[in-house]
């Protein structure tokens, strides 16, 4: 649960943050923000 938090908060942020991104830009950064997560699974478990 712990990593599904931090990528919510990692999306909330990027969509805050940046709200003029094109859509494929809110793609990538989700993609990017899951392989992160994935990472941190690996280093949290």
């Amino acid at each position: 649960m712990k990593i599904y938090i931090i990528w919510l908060i990692g999306i909330i942020l990027w969509n805050f943050g940046y709200p003029t991104a094109s859509p494929i830009e809110d793609v990538i950064a989700a993609i990017v923000l899951s392989f992160i997560s994935m990472n941190l699974k690996k280093y949290l478990n």
